[in-house]
């Protein structure tokens, strides 16, 4: 059993910067792949990115490649999501997601946290 709660969202202006956490709990988390999702007001909710349980490879949206960066810290527990450069069709409900291995489905989920880019 995976726990995931995610920290770290907030009120930033346009081209500013945030980093997210997800801290979980269970002992399986270092050998879970890891993602960031996020919906949006009257959309339906999307890929952000992606890490491997090794933090060897990284997958990206297109619309965040260059400008979010997820990493991961198995020592703690935790992944990041340091986003850059944000604009306003960045603001969502982000949330993270583990799964046991990088073709099964995302089995657990956080509650999400609020990021809003203001123009």
């Amino acid at each position: 059993q995976v726990q995931l709660v995610e920290s770290g969202g907030g009120l930033v202006q346009a081209g500013g910067s945030l980093r997210l956490s997800c801290a979980a709990s269970g002992r399986t988390f270092s050998s879970y792949a890891m993602g960031w999702f996020r919906q949006a007001p009257g959309k339906e909710r999307e890929f952000v990115a992606a890490i491997s349980w090794s933090g060897g490879s990284t997958y990206y949206a297109d619309s965040v490649k260059g400008r979010f960066t997820i990493s991961r810290d198995n020592a703690k527990n935790t992944v990041y999501l340091e986003m850059n450069s944000l604009k306003p069709e960045d603001t969502a409900v982000y949330y993270c997601a583990g799964r046991p291995g990088e073709s099964s489905p995302y089995d657990y989920w956080g509650q999400g946290t609020q990021v809003t880019v203001s123009s």
